[in-house]
């Protein structure tokens, strides 16, 4: 019986070829080497390397840099890093926000938030809560008469508001048309007073700002005319907005109780540099009464 041999005989046994390395005029060189595979078969492997000079453009400092003398323990080395105590990576590019992480990371949670309601949104038909058309809400052409009907239905009724069950006057749409409150029991009722008092909004003299820039605020409207209300106080600011931007639109209204106040006002914010703009004010002509 012959006697066993270890694996390492077994692979000086091989008789394996030797390893070759040729390099043709392309500048491929080509590797040739056998081995055994995960079988134990006898397999044969050949590699092609093509080298490429890659060069690239750097700053003339940074060449210069890169020549200088080594010294320490890199004393006498030849230019360049070398693997032993350097470690090339790649070029990281920092992207830096103002707040840090967390405000880029809530920014980007913001505009996936956006984009899931513009794609709910996106299919949806814009609907008046006054007519039912198809725009937007403020800017339906009968807000100033269908908006007091619609505040009024919201409302709980109280002692005296119910016409009498038996009124084919009271407050329904005749034919498809909004019967105004004044014209409703036989016009025996009389115009509804207002939030304001007996002294309707367009009582007050009011100023029209116009000229304002995108971010024109109302407490900017505060901050400019508040100090001529000497004699009274401003009864109400506004500042006309885009709907989908939220932006200003250029203009405003402003109003006095105190004519007087509106007046000094005027003189002295009308041609005034105000955010790059000059100012333009000038009275406000009240709407025409509707039929």
């Amino acid at each position: 019986m012959p006697a066993l041999q270890s694996w390492a005989d077994d692979v000086e046994n091989q008789d394996f070829p030797p390893r070759t390395e040729t390099t043709d005029k392309d500048g491929v060189t080509t590797i040739v080497e056998y081995r055994l595979n995960d079988e134990g078969k006898k397999v044969k492997v050949t590699r092609k390397i093509r080298r490429t000079l890659v060069k690239t453009t750097v700053n003339h400092v940074v060449a210069e840099r890169m020549g200088w003398a080594k010294f320490g323990q890199e004393k006498g080395a030849a230019p360049g890093p070398h693997a032993a105590t350097t470690t090339v990576g790649e070029n990281v590019r920092l992207r830096i926000h103002a707040g840090g992480i967390k405000a880029h990371e809530a920014a980007d949670n913001e505009k996936d938030e956006m984009e899931a309601m513009r794609s709910q949104l996106r299919d949806k038909k814009v609907t008046c809560r006054y007519c039912q058309g198809d725009h937007f809400t403020a800017r339906c052409p009968y807000k100033d008469t269908l908006g007091g009907a619609l505040g009024d239905a919201d409302a709980p009724p109280g002692d005296g508001d119910l016409p009498p069950s038996d009124d084919p006057s009271a407050v329904r749409a005749a034919g498809g048309k909004y019967v105004p409150p004044s014209m409703r029991s036989g016009g025996a009722r009389g115009a509804g007073e207002t939030m304001n008092g007996p002294r309707g909004r367009d009582d007050y003299p009011t100023l029209r700002v116009t000229n304002l820039s995108e971010d024109a605020t109302d407490q900017d409207m505060w901050d400019l005319f508040g100090r001529f209300a000497a004699r009274g106080r401003i009864n109400r600011i506004y500042v006309g907005r885009d709907m989908e931007t939220g932006l200003c639109k250029g203009f405003g209204f402003v109003s006095f109780e105190d004519k007087q106040d509106a007046e000094a006002a005027m003189k002295k914010v009308h041609g005034l540099p105000y955010d790059h703009l000059i100012l333009q004010v000038q009275w406000s002509v009240p709407k025409a009464p509707t039929a």
